[in-house]
């Protein structure tokens, strides 16, 4: 890669949004909703070092960093798109999709 796009490129997410995302991360409420929810305590981990590369990356350019950054990008996408739809998508709309909502009700 030239050293013109190595300059060029920019970290998925505005630095801020990371620490944003750790102190949010940290807070009593999520900690409470994540215990309560999963059992666990939340792991804040992989937010402070996003940070850091991020800012490692702004300040001094390490390639390291930059890789860093882009693999724990990649592991979040990839962990969103595991789970399945709840409700099946239907390619075309019902027959009946025309007529009065209260059609199959006999009237009184």
């Amino acid at each position: 890669m030239d050293q013109s796009e190595e300059n060029l490129w920019r970290p998925p997410r505005v630095c801020d949004d990371y620490w944003t995302e750790f102190k949010h991360c940290k807070s009593l409420w999520n900690r409470f909703h994540h215990y309560y929810t999963y059992g666990t305590s939340p792991s804040c981990k992989q937010w402070k070092e996003d940070y850091h590369n991020c800012s490692e990356w702004e300040k001094h350019r390490a390639p390291e960093a930059k890789e860093a950054l882009k693999a724990s990008e990649r592991c979040r996408v990839a962990e969103q798109r595991k789970f399945t739809p709840v409700w099946k998508l239907r390619q075309d709309p019902p027959r009946d999709w025309n007529l009065p909502l209260n059609y199959r009700k006999p009237q009184d």
